[in-house]
């Protein structure tokens, strides 16, 4: 894997880990398992099975917590401080042929891509928790895993393709972000300040 499809598959990866992390460790796991792709030896440790096991384990968890509104806006606070770790150590993994400072500078830039797609996951959610009906999350919820599969995918047999669309989707995830996060903050404060009674 040259330098330029590291990139890109790291991006692709990171994309994809902020969404759900548990999706793409457990797809790029199985598809090397499977010989579908070839990972770059650091991280062919994904293949194994206990590995791609736990993940798909929590995977279910997550896939039933997502579709309950409020429950996960929880699950997705908590998450602020696994995803973005779990996708900036992938992606010094993948870099660990390379000299130290590009390592970290690639676990920098993972960590901040999966932020982003993660805050635009959860600005999103808090939005959709707003309606009283529970189909939006449900659907979002099922967009959200369909997407990260198939990036996960995407960015393990087309890194180059995957980093160029990776790139324009974080431009899209920094908008929404910027124009849910004052509706996200009032429904914050309106949790906090319900009247009695």
């Amino acid at each position: 894997m040259s330098p330029l499809q590291a990139l890109g598959f790291t991006m692709g990866t990171s994309f994809a880990a902020g969404l759900n992390l548990y999706a793409t460790v457990a797809t790029a796991g199985l598809l090397q398992y499977f010989g579908i792709i070839h990972l770059p030896p650091t991280l062919e440790v994904l293949a194994q099975p206990l590995v791609w096991g736990i993940a798909l384990g929590i995977f279910v968890v997550e896939f039933v917590a997502d579709k309950i509104p409020w429950v996960d806006s929880v699950w997705d606070t908590l998450h602020t401080f696994i995803r973005p770790p779990a996708a900036a150590l992938l992606a010094y993994s993948t870099f660990a042929d390379v000299p130290g400072p590009w390592k970290m500078g690639a676990a920098l830039i993972a960590g901040a891509v999966a932020l982003t797609s993660h805050g635009a996951k959860a600005t999103t959610r808090v939005a959709a928790n707003a309606s009283p009906e529970p189909f939006s999350n449900w659907i979002l919820s099922a967009g959200e895993d369909a997407i990260a599969v198939g990036i996960s995918w995407l960015a393990a047999t087309h890194p180059i393709i995957t980093g160029v669309l990776v790139t324009v989707l974080v431009v899209i995830c920094g908008l929404i972000i910027w124009k849910l996060w004052a509706f996200a903050r009032k429904a914050f404060v309106s949790l906090r300040v319900r009247p009695a009674g």
